[in-house]
């Protein structure tokens, strides 16, 4: 790839950083997306043409559609940066069309396998403590692993019960801790945090060596009780953000509230936890209707 390629590459993933706010694993998918790209065209991207995208679109066929759509979403989004820049004359995807992909719908977990999960953190050690607050405050506040792993002191107001959040392009939001998640992190900060923290760390979570938690620590964390509890479903940190989102809607919540609380910038976004919402009302149709 020449090495001008990696400059504009290099420039747009600062863009994306820097300018629009996305976090630095969305800034790598869109990255790695465009460089697979110039290692395939061979040529300077900003003379690729239409046809260099529709043939190289074709070479991808045999990934999954859901795969293709995002490549093609990162590709137009690196050319209409070169054109607002004056990089290029004219936008080589503009007249392509991509299908779209049916949105796949998240899974979740029901009350009961929640319920499993908080109940497998047993004991009052400092880390069982924090890990409880944790999972608490995931499925309580529907946090992204991001979101939650940079919450700090400051961000709390235990008084008022609300936590602030900075999420995806440094959007902020207020949310309700909710009981059970503010029982569980009074508990951990009225002592454990402090037997854990070396110095004066302004994080809520740390690590066992009193650090800032990563995100693999915090999917460890996660997966550890995952399994103590038996759940067999593919579950993630993100799992527990869906299922919020799912358990506050089948429990009668505005559809606007979640988006708020979510900090989902269009509420489209949101209403994929419509769509799961829907299929529970028609589970209940087909068990109780006497022509379900």
């Amino acid at each position: 790839m020449p090495d001008l390629n990696q400059d504009l590459i290099a420039d747009f993933g600062s863009f994306l950083i820097l300018e629009l706010g996305l976090s630095q694993e969305t800034k790598n998918g869109y990255c790695q997306d465009i460089r697979q790209f110039a290692w395939w065209v061979e040529k300077d991207l900003r003379s690729a043409t239409f046809e260099d995208l529709r043939s190289y679109l074709r070479s991808v066929q045999s990934l999954s559609s859901y795969t293709i759509s995002r490549k093609f979403s990162s590709l137009r989004s690196f050319f209409r940066y070169l054109l607002s820049r004056g990089q290029i004359k004219t936008d080589p995807t503009v007249m392509i069309e991509i299908p779209r992909t049916l949105k796949r719908l998240p899974v979740v977990l029901n009350i009961s396998e929640v319920e499993a999960i908080i109940g497998a953190i047993t004991g009052d050690t400092p880390l069982i403590l924090r890990d409880r607050a944790m999972i608490e405050t995931l499925y309580g506040c529907g946090l992204r692993i991001s979101e939650l792993i940079c919450l700090r002191l400051s961000d709390l107001s235990l008084e008022q019960g609300f936590l602030r959040v900075i999420g995806k392009r440094k959007k902020e939001r207020l949310i309700p801790l909710g009981r059970k998640a503010e029982a569980a992190i009074t508990r951990w900060l009225e002592g454990a945090r402090g037997e854990i923290a070396k110095g004066a760390n302004p994080y809520l979570f740390l690590n066992h060596r009193g650090k800032k938690l990563s995100r693999m620590g915090a999917w460890k964390i996660v997966r550890k009780y995952l399994r103590k509890a038996g759940i067999k479903k593919r579950v993630t940190p993100h799992t527990f953000r869906h299922t919020f989102a799912t358990h506050l809607l089948e429990g009668g919540a505005n559809l606007r509230a979640v988006q708020l609380m979510l900090g989902h910038a269009d509420i489209a976004t949101t209403q994929v936890y419509l769509h799961l919402d829907r299929e529970s009302l028609k589970e209940i149709h087909r068990l109780y209707h006497p022509r379900g």
